[in-house]
């Protein structure tokens, strides 16, 4: 069973998010996740001005099974990203919900775009089905 920290929010395409502050939001892709992909070895992310919009790739993890597109689990502009993941992308593996992350992105209201995404519950519901 996969590590589902019930504090975060989930998206179905595997990413979890957290709010930083009022404005801005922090994702990353999910134990889950990790795990089906096994050994992260590269990462593409997202650049800081880029305009996010939920749904949509913004980013790809390539592990030694494939290539798989980080999406957007938000609308909004990215602030930061974690440039050490692109240097040391195995940490998606050994810490995906800490040093793991991939990018803060400001929403203009953290709480709103958290309430669209799932709880830890109805994630958990998808990817034990």
């Amino acid at each position: 069973m996969s590590n589902t920290p019930a504090n975060l929010r989930y998206t179905a395409e595997h990413e979890w998010v957290a709010a930083v502050n009022a404005t801005t939001i922090r994702f990353g892709i999910t134990d889950f996740a990790q795990a089906a992909l096994g050994d992260i070895v590269f990462v593409t992310l997202p650049a800081i001005g880029m305009s996010l919009t939920a749904g949509e790739a913004c980013g790809e993890v390539e592990s030694t099974k494939s290539v798989s597109d980080i999406f957007a689990p938000v609308s909004g502009s990215v602030v930061a990203v974690n440039d050490s993941v692109e240097t040391s992308p195995e940490t998606l593996n050994s810490d995906p919900y800490g040093n793991g992350w991939i990018a803060d992105v400001e929403v203009g209201d953290s709480e709103a775009a958290l309430s669209d995404l799932l709880t830890a519950d109805g994630y958990l519901a998808i990817t034990s089905a």
